[in-house]
């Protein structure tokens, strides 16, 4: 039912130019890895401070707050730089046990960080119990641990 669709995407402009240059897949990942470097780090510093692994002088929600910027601005790098990735090799990412499981994590991701994550993590000091932090904290690396991994087992699928 979808393979039409890949099909379709594939043969698009976009697709076809990415995939026929020899300079554009790699330059445009770039910016894809740039984003995943940069979220996986607003991520980290809020998850590790989640676990008590760093930066115990700053509350946990002005931490939170600080990233946020870098969260949403490399999310949405990540998401534009990604497509055009997909459109050059959209029939290899539907064969793809690696893309289905980054596509999911990634929903799984970004949904968890922008609810229970950010609940939790925006909450005022001693809301939540230190077990709390570390479940979301730990629920958090897993997830985005989970897209870059699918990120980059697509290369070698």
């Amino acid at each position: 039912m979808l393979l039409p669709l890949f099909q379709w995407l594939e043969d698009s402009g976009i697709g076809t130019a990415i995939r026929d240059s020899l300079w554009l897949f790699p330059v445009v990942e770039v910016f894809h890895l740039v984003g995943l470097a940069v979220i996986g780090g607003a991520i980290l510093v809020v998850d590790f401070r989640l676990l008590g692994l760093g930066l115990r002088s700053h509350p946990v929600s002005r931490l939170a707050r600080d990233m946020q910027p870098w969260v949403m601005g490399s999310l949405v790098l990540m998401i534009v730089s990604g497509f055009p990735l997909f459109l050059s090799e959209a029939i290899k990412c539907y064969y793809s046990f690696a893309f289905w499981t980054k596509m999911i994590a990634l929903l799984l991701a970004v949904l968890f960080t922008f609810t229970i994550r950010r609940a939790v993590a925006f909450a005022p000091d001693g809301r939540f119990s230190p077990a709390s932090y570390k479940a979301v904290a730990i629920t958090s690396i897993a997830l985005w641990s989970t897209v870059g991994w699918g990120g980059r087992w697509i290369g070698f699928s």
